[in-house]
């Protein structure tokens, strides 16, 4: 067996490895969105038909708030989704686009890097406090902002290493028209 081969096999398998994990973060999100749901759900309910709002509800909502965001924004940096300043894209010849793809991603990498630095400064600083409505330590306010910042380590991570051993990960993206292209496109199949 050649090296090419294991090389293209052992990326292959961290690429899987890498889809399941962010097709659990998905999961996690997609519960964690259901459950913040039903918590304010039972404060309305106990608050205006009960007349007895739970005190636990609206921390417990805006903690599971954060990890949904924090998972899902590492799923979406994953899937290309995250924000980003495309119109050099559409005029750039395939190798310039490979250059400021792999610039958007090692900002993005930075940023993962600082979510993970200044987060876990966040959750030692308030670990000790205790979050009197839900009984729990105060830094798992700033768990998933820790959480959220190593997913997208991880994630822009793999982008660079499949980029860098020539994985055809962008050739999809090119083939895509410009948005503004994409919009007419599609209004224009739209029958009254």
């Amino acid at each position: 067996m050649t090296s090419s081969s294991e090389q293209r096999r052992s990326l292959s398998g961290i690429a899987r490895a890498m889809s399941r994990v962010s097709t659990a973060a998905l999961w996690i999100a997609g519960i964690g969105l259901v459950l913040m749901t039903a918590f304010v759900a039972w404060q309305v309910f106990g608050r205006y038909v009960l007349n007895r709002s739970p005190s636990w509800t609206e921390q417990g909502s805006v903690m599971l708030m954060s990890w949904f965001i924090f998972l899902g924004a590492a799923v979406g940096v994953r899937e290309n989704y995250h924000l980003g300043f495309d119109v050099l894209l559409y005029v750039l010849p395939k190798g310039g686009k490979r250059w400021l793809r792999m610039i958007s991603d090692l900002v993005a990498l930075a940023f993962g890097i600082g979510m993970i630095w200044y987060g876990s400064q966040l959750v030692a600083l308030t670990w000790g406090a205790t979050l009197p409505s839900l009984g729990i330590s105060g830094g798992w306010d700033y768990v998933p902002l820790v959480a959220g910042g190593a997913l997208i380590v991880l994630f822009t991570l793999e982008r660079i290493v499949l980029r860098l051993s020539g994985a055809p990960i962008d050739d999809a993206l090119d083939e895509l028209p410009p948005a503004e292209v994409a919009a007419e496109l599609d209004t224009a199949n739209v029958k009254v």
